[in-house]
């Protein structure tokens, strides 16, 4: 899609005023937005000095080797809600 055309989408989908400047759309959000994904990426190989394949490979060693460290556990325990007769709430691992 050509960018006139996605901004447009963009503009529809979310026409509040200070939704013009998002760098995702409201279908999937900031966090699984791949435009914003792809932007993520082509920063990281700005600031790393890389090629955006090496980019690519050297953030999924870091993400593996950071995913190791947590205990290799999709879903972290974060409290226990403060009460004795709630559940433990869960959140799925860190995202940057």
């Amino acid at each position: 899609m050509d960018p006139d055309t996605a901004r447009e989408f963009h503009d529809e989908t979310l026409p509040a005023q200070g939704a013009k400047v998002a760098h995702f759309c409201s279908m999937c959000g900031p966090h699984f937005c791949s435009m914003k994904i792809t932007q993520d990426v082509r920063d990281y190989a700005a600031q790393k000095g890389l090629e955006e394949q090496a980019a690519l490979e050297a953030g999924m060693r870091e993400k593996a080797e950071e995913f190791k460290k947590s205990g290799g556990k999709i879903y972290q325990e974060v409290g226990s809600g403060g009460s004795e007769s709630s559940g433990v709430t869960m959140r799925a691992a860190a995202k940057e």
